[in-house]
């Protein structure tokens, strides 16, 4: 069974660890850079980016995080996709530079502009998993503006990515932990 890393500083990373074991996985609930030395592949979780580039930095997990995603698979949900992302704008600040996308934090509002929804996959996901539509939570979501020539765009909310793949690792602007729908955790499981 793959063993498959959840960064556990901030945001929901039980409901990530549940997911994992839904779609086949061991979780390893990481708080410090030795926990990262068995993984096959690592999720970060949502929760505050800022808060969790603070804490990643006090704890000497920037750089191991960083290094582990050179050389594995790394799935970032919400504040995860804004630190694995190249460039992050509302306001501008530091990320792990992993995948070639920009995101622009808290794009669709306040927390009162949170929203439940269902979204229809691309072809290419439907392909690869099973098909149907998705529930996508969106808790003060970040928005995808660009994605580099190498990143598939797997699936779309009103036109902006928010499920989105490049090589090793992916990332959703929505929390698929968060529901009873177990594709995206599958399909980063693909990938180990």
């Amino acid at each position: 069974m793959k063993k498959v890393g959840v960064l556990s500083l901030q945001g929901d990373f039980a409901a990530h660890g549940a997911a994992l074991e839904r779609a086949g996985a061991q979780p390893v609930y990481v708080r410090e850079s030795a926990d990262l030395r068995s993984l096959d592949g690592l999720v970060i979780p949502g929760g505050e980016s800022t808060t969790m580039l603070k804490l990643m930095r006090f704890d000497g997990l920037f750089d191991a995080v960083a290094e582990f995603g050179g050389r594995k698979p790394v799935f970032g949900t919400c504040a995860g996709a804004i630190l694995v992302a190249d460039e992050v704008s509302g306001p501008a600040q530091e990320s792990l530079r992993l995948m070639d996308i920009a995101v622009e934090r808290n794009a669709y509002g306040r927390q009162i502009d949170s929203r439940v929804t269902q979204i229809e996959p691309e072809p290419e996901f439907l392909a690869r998993t099973a098909p149907g539509k998705m529930e996508a939570v969106f808790i003060r979501a970040p928005i995808i503006r660009r994605t580099g020539p190498d990143a598939r765009i797997l699936a779309r909310y009103h036109g902006d990515p928010v499920l989105v793949e490049q090589g090793r690792h992916l990332v959703s602007t929505f929390h698929p932990e968060l529901t009873a729908d177990s594709r995206v955790h599958a399909l980063f499981l693909e990938k180990l």
